[in-house]
């Protein structure tokens, strides 16, 4: 009986192999290599060449990662999807085990050549080497994708900006007669779904809306779908750190107007605003977007109070220079002859004496030879006469030119005020639209 037992055992494992069903990994290996034994991936996957591959396309807006206005590029990280049906990639899921869907490389198959028009450069974006492949041959494409693409900022508006970028999807090759493309989902669904925006940074996503449209040209007509993405800034950092410590600095200089024209603090304290000025502004330049496009308008606003600041200091300074002359000619002493004090170097000259052209020196020295004649004080009364008239016509002259300066101080008060005003009411109108958007 011994020797049986080894046969007994032998007959026993074929039973059990029988009755074992068989393994998902061999259904699934033979699955592949019949597929990919005699695709091949250069020949477009249709029956009939007439007939054209239908892609469907969807975008999901995952963040947007960098705004740049300068070299007018907008970066963003998307979800793209990509779905169409390949006539050679079909089986019969009965006959593998009912498998049906199964991952195949993507450098095996045949995939359309869809990019996007407005590409500058692509960053961080992973290489996924596998796509989908369902048993009625339809393949599911999906990857994230860093695209960084060509936009037309425009920052005149900041920082209640928003923004339109488009993402433009076609072939390079194939013309709408060899591959079509549609939405993979209804536009009304693609343009309101932000449940994969990140929406706790700088820019909030308003909108992504789809178009279709065939671009002609001479080598074809090609389908393209585009996607609009709007975004808009989130302006309250830029309001608390920007426009109200703005809108203070110029309400300062605003009332610094209200100092006598003729006042020297009023010097130093206009130079001190232009000072805070300058250091506002270089802070807040590195805060706003640069472009050699548009400018935005805190800036122009801003610029334009500096250079209103800067001509009603340079008035003040007139006007103090003038008044400085008028006060250093009250000062002299009119009649220095009369009081017979000469200095060691020679006789003392009045400056109004010389602007008359009067050489009261010699006149003097002749009322020093001979005192008491009624000629030597007729000609020293016509020279305090002349003197007089000519202090007079220079007093008016003065006059004059400080009602004229005053004048233009006025109007410079009233100009800084106007641009205030529309500034305010500038920022105030854009913030309204911002909100309603």
């Amino acid at each position: 009986m011994a020797p049986l037992w080894p046969f007994i055992l032998v007959a026993a494992s074929e039973i059990l192999a029988i009755d074992t069903p068989h393994p998902r990994n061999p259904a699934l290996y033979r699955l592949t290599k019949q597929l990919l034994q005699k695709y091949h991936k250069a020949v477009r996957p249709v029956h009939h060449w007439t007939e054209a591959t239908m892609v469907y396309l969807d975008v999901f807006v995952h963040a947007v990662l960098d705004v740049d206005a300068q070299n007018q590029k907008l970066k963003t990280s998307i979800w793209y999807h990509e779905v169409w049906d390949d006539e050679f990639l079909s089986w019969n899921p009965s006959m593998f085990d009912e498998i049906r869907e199964i991952s195949l490389p993507l450098s095996d198959i045949w995939a359309p050549d869809i990019i996007i028009n407005e590409f500058v450069d692509i960053e961080g974006s992973p290489d996924l080497p596998y796509v989908y492949v369902n048993s009625s041959g339809t393949i599911k494409n999906s990857k994230p994708i860093q695209v960084v693409s060509a936009c037309a900022l425009e920052t005149y508006a900041f920082p209640f900006d928003t923004h339109n970028c488009s993402l433009t999807f076609s072939s390079v090759l194939h013309t709408v007669q060899d591959v079509d493309l549609a939405f993979l989902r209804s536009k009304e669904n693609t343009k309101h779904d932000k449940k994969e925006f990140l929406n706790d940074s700088e820019w909030e996503l308003l909108s992504v809306s789809p178009t279709y449209n065939i671009l002609q040209s001479s080598a074809g007509d090609f389908a393209q779908i585009r996607f609009n993405v709007v975004i808009r800034r989130r302006p309250l950092v830029y309001i608390v750190s920007l426009l109200i410590p703005s809108i203070f600095l110029m309400l300062v200089d605003l009332g610094s107007f209200y100092l006598p024209p003729t006042c020297r603090a009023r010097i130093v304290f206009k130079t001190s605003v232009l000072v805070g000025y300058t250091v506002f502004r270089v802070n807040m330049s590195d805060e706003m977007p640069r472009s050699a496009l548009s400018t935005p308008l805190i800036g122009v606003f801003f610029t334009v109070c500096m250079a209103l600041l800067v001509i009603s200091l340079f008035t003040s300074i007139l006007l103090v220079r003038l008044l400085h002359d008028e006060w250093s000619i009250g000062q002299e002493r009119p009649l220095l002859c009369f009081q017979g004090d000469t200095d060691a170097d020679g006789p003392r000259v009045d400056p109004r004496a010389q602007l008359a052209g009067i050489a009261e020196p010699s006149i003097c020295q002749e009322h020093q030879v001979q005192p008491g004649t009624l000629q030597e004080v007729w000609l020293e009364l016509k020279s305090i006469g002349t003197y007089f008239q000519t202090w007079e016509q220079a007093d008016q002259q003065e006059v004059k030119w400080l009602a004229l300066l005053e004048r233009f101080d006025r109007l410079l008060f009233q100009a800084y005020t106007i641009v205030l005003g529309l500034y305010t009411v500038t920022l105030s109108s854009l913030w309204a639209l911002w909100g309603s958007s």
